[in-house]
């Protein structure tokens, strides 16, 4: 009899308690979990799940958490707190010393300098301005011009810009037709490096740079109406020097010179601004070139691998998980992250940026901008998700934050690594997922 009553009693408190949290828009685990065991589209490759209550300061359910995955972009997000701790409001756009007729000058990684969409035009006016002879010093930036584990074969792809110490106008070609469809190019300096080439012949419109030069060949096919094509050029000194020059309309000598501790930053475009042109499109050129900038502003050199050392050693030695990484990108697949630390990562930037409302314009929005403006539906024409996404051929991520009906503040990394279904799949039923958390709490 009284083992009876004990049942009864403990049926009736597990009721009471799931009544309790149902009142108080507590989240159930056992409803999430089940959400992703009775998904086919999950269950057909690995899937790691992390979500946590900003406010409650607790992770509220986990799968493969503690699992490593290949992030795609998502480390961007790595490199954004790394520069929110290393960068200040504005980005260093150069370094420079005057020494009585001359201005020389060092490169400090600035991707915004002449960038076609950021256009910080700062540095340029200094150096323009400057009334002296112009020296721009190399040698500050020696590492390579792709990251660890780049796919040498995408170097014609717009997303997979060279790296170096003083980038010019995104380092990226742009090719296009004019009122004739010709073919032109952006910069106009290029336009002597591009020929048309009978024997090329591709199934569709394009041009193709050599690998190793900056020759250009497009087809003698006539060009569809509107073509625009972005290519990445080879860098070099020559080709930086050959393009400041026709910029300025001044001459720039290259010069040999260790930085001294004397030398003065001017400051370009807005870091914020910055930062949401890297976020939101998931620019890599940007990413890369904003770990040289954190380089810049705590060493005389310019080193990613250098600041990604020290960013693990004094600003990520408390995750969960230690991470490997690579690029600040995200482009290499030696890049690896779990989802406990993602989340781990999203509460230090939280805690970094103490804004909500910036924050969250300057992650892409769900239904409204960046790369989940499609995947996810607005509640009542406002978003409730923002989050930085990581694509590879088949690997599809987001991480970020999201907010409840009921007022919940949630960070969650969502990762999928090796599916061979269409990425389109595995996003829609990652939105599904998140869009009945959301609606359920």
């Amino acid at each position: 009899m009284r083992q009876k009553v004990f049942i009864i009693l403990t049926a009736l408190g597990a009721l009471l308690l799931q009544t309790t949290d149902a009142a108080a828009g507590h989240i159930r685990k056992r409803k999430i979990k089940k959400q992703f065991k009775h998904s086919a589209i999950l269950n057909d490759h690995f899937t790691g799940f992390a979500l946590y209550d900003l406010d409650d300061k607790k992770m509220i359910w986990q799968q493969n958490a503690d699992k490593y995955f290949t992030p795609a972009s998502n480390t961007k997000l790595f490199t954004f707190y790394t520069c929110l701790k290393m960068l200040g409001d504005s980005i260093p756009a150069l370094k420079y010393v005057i020494r009585h007729d001359s201005l020389i000058f060092w490169g400090t990684g600035d991707p915004s300098f002449l960038h076609s969409d950021l256009k910080a035009i700062k540095a340029f006016n200094l150096l323009k301005a400057a009334n002296k002879k112009l020296f721009f010093a190399t040698g500050n930036y020696s590492g390579d011009f792709y990251g660890d584990g780049w796919a040498w074969n995408d170097y014609n792809d717009y997303y997979q810009p060279e790296i170096t110490g003083l980038p010019i106008e995104n380092n990226v070609a742009e090719f296009y037709t004019d009122k004739n469809d010709s073919i032109r190019v952006r910069p106009s300096y290029l336009k002597r490096y591009i020929k048309c080439d009978s024997n090329y012949r591709p199934s569709n419109f394009s041009v193709k740079r050599d690998f190793s030069s900056n020759k250009f060949v497009y087809p003698a096919a006539k060009p569809p109406r509107g073509f625009v094509q972005d290519i990445p050029w080879k860098t070099s000194t020559a080709l930086t020097l050959a393009l400041l020059q026709d910029t300025l309309k001044l001459p720039v000598l290259e010069i040999n010179l260790p930085m001294p501790d004397s030398a003065k930053t001017i400051y370009g475009a807005n870091a914020d601004t910055v930062y949401r042109h890297m976020l939101q499109p998931s620019d890599n050129f940007i990413a890369e070139q904003l770990l040289l900038v954190c380089s810049s502003a705590k060493f005389k050199t310019l080193s990613s691998d250098s600041v990604r050392s020290y960013a693990k050693i004094h600003f990520l030695n408390d995750l969960p998980d230690i991470p490997q990484w690579a690029d600040g990108s995200g482009l290499s697949r030696q890049n690896l992250f779990t989802p406990r630390s993602i989340v781990a990562l999203l509460q230090k930037i939280d805690n970094e940026v103490k804004n909500d409302s910036l924050l969250h314009s300057l992650l892409p929005e769900g239904g409204v901008a960046g790369t989940i403006r499609h995947a996810y539906k607005t509640d009542k024409g406002q978003p409730f998700i923002w989050a930085k996404t990581g694509s590879l051929n088949n690997v599809y991520n987001q991480g970020g934050y999201f907010v409840t009906r009921k007022g919940k503040r949630l960070a969650f990394s969502f990762m999928n690594n090796n599916f061979t279904r269409p990425a389109s799949e595995v996003r829609a039923e990652m939105a599904r997922i998140i869009t009945w958390i959301h609606d359920e709490y």
